[in-house]
């Protein structure tokens, strides 16, 4: 029997679980004990921004975070026994009937702020959600949604918790609305913004959160975490995708999905052959992005690139190629980028051929003649 796929969501990585479904994080024990320091000294603040590189686990901290608030309830003073122990960690148990309505989505004391249907009007906006189709960006009316919420008292008392996915998602209606919120936040509640691009965010905003920022993954945390949702790699597979990825788990899933690692050398194999060009493999590899559905593997080849330019200017500016992503690499890298002005004029060269490509995108350009034209851009440099 095939698989069944997940529905899809606007908050969802294509092929991984959703971050409520991920109890475990990976690579970040500083910022875990950052928040559990101000949980432990009672200065929990109401709104916290989670910041890092995209991909490196915010989305699986802010609902480790909300699983840990809503399974610890508030303490009104010390009672017979005197306060409980300082919390360690933010685990909580799978089995817990907190974790068990979060993977449910049935827990009453959880909002979840997040793009919602494309289109105009209440029932067109669901069925378009239904279907995957999402609004480019978080509207005002979610976020009225969140107003209502807090407007119900809490279970028992208890907290309330709120995650935004991704704050800088939100248009300026939606922002305006927030920072009302921020500025006079209900009791017991608590804020969790996940935050890609920090700059995009009102200052206002920024001023009323405290910041939990998160790092990149080592090898060993990427490869714990790739195994945790379902991905089973050789060592040496772990190792170029955490380079290539920049330590961001999520990236490395969009690489193993859409075969990333074998994209890389293919882009690479052209680009050895400057300044002569094989136009036949160029082409070949043109054509390998053209056509329905492959709209992902020429988005992922433009940001290759673009990391390949990055690694050609570090090459030239050290005098050393980076550690390898695929065999002969190095001598790919050395070769077209011997010094300095010659790596930064790569790089240059590089970032132009892939603006231009982005261009064409906007106006609708056939891929296969979009790649081949970046090639022979880059060949013209060379």
């Amino acid at each position: 029997m095939a698989d069944i796929q997940p529905a899809p969501e606007p908050d969802r990585v294509d092929g991984a679980p959703h971050p409520r479904e991920t109890l475990k994080i990976f690579g970040q024990p500083q910022a875990e004990a950052d928040f559990l320091t101000a949980f432990n000294a009672d200065r929990l603040h109401h709104a916290w921004l989670m910041t890092g590189p995209r991909g490196v686990g915010k989305a699986t901290m802010a609902w480790r975070i909300a699983r840990f608030l809503l399974a610890t309830p508030p303490i009104d003073d010390d009672g017979l026994f005197g306060a409980p122990p300082p919390a360690t960690s933010l685990e909580i148990d799978p089995e817990h009937p907190v974790s068990r309505r979060l993977v449910a989505r049935s827990e009453p004391g959880l909002f979840l702020l997040r793009r919602g249907g494309s289109g105009t009007g209440e029932s067109e906006q669901k069925k378009n959600f239904e279907d995957g189709k999402f609004s480019a960006l978080i509207r005002v009316d979610e976020v009225r949604k969140m107003s209502h919420f807090f407007s119900m008292s809490s279970a028992d008392g208890g907290r309330r918790v709120v995650i935004v996915d991704a704050a800088d998602e939100m248009n300026a209606q939606a922002a305006n609305a927030l920072l009302k919120m921020l500025e006079e936040p209900p009791a017991r509640s608590t804020i969790l913004m996940i935050c890609h691009q920090p700059a995009r965010l009102l200052p206002t905003i920024k001023s009323r959160c405290r910041t939990l920022r998160l790092s990149p993954l080592g090898h060993d945390d990427m490869l714990a975490a790739l195994s945790q949702a379902g991905v089973d790699l050789p060592p040496e597979d772990t190792e170029a995708l955490n380079i290539l990825s920049e330590g961001s788990v999520g990236t490395a899933m969009r690489l193993h999905r859409l075969d990333g690692l074998d994209l890389y050398r293919q882009i690479l194999s052209v680009l050895g052959t400057l300044p002569q060009l094989d136009r036949s493999a160029a082409l070949s590899l043109a054509e390998s992005c053209a056509g329905k559905g492959r709209e992902d593997r020429l988005a992922l080849l433009l940001t290759l690139t673009d990391r390949i330019a990055a690694r050609l200017a570090r090459t030239g500016v050290t005098g050393t190629p980076p550690p390898e992503i695929v065999p002969g690499e190095g001598k790919v890298l050395a070769r077209l980028s011997p010094d300095p002005a010659r790596g930064r004029a790569w790089a240059q060269a590089i970032q132009d051929a892939g603006d231009r490509a982005r261009h064409a995108i906007g106006v609708n350009v056939d891929p296969a003649l979009l790649v081949n034209d970046l090639f022979l851009h880059l060949q013209v440099a060379a």
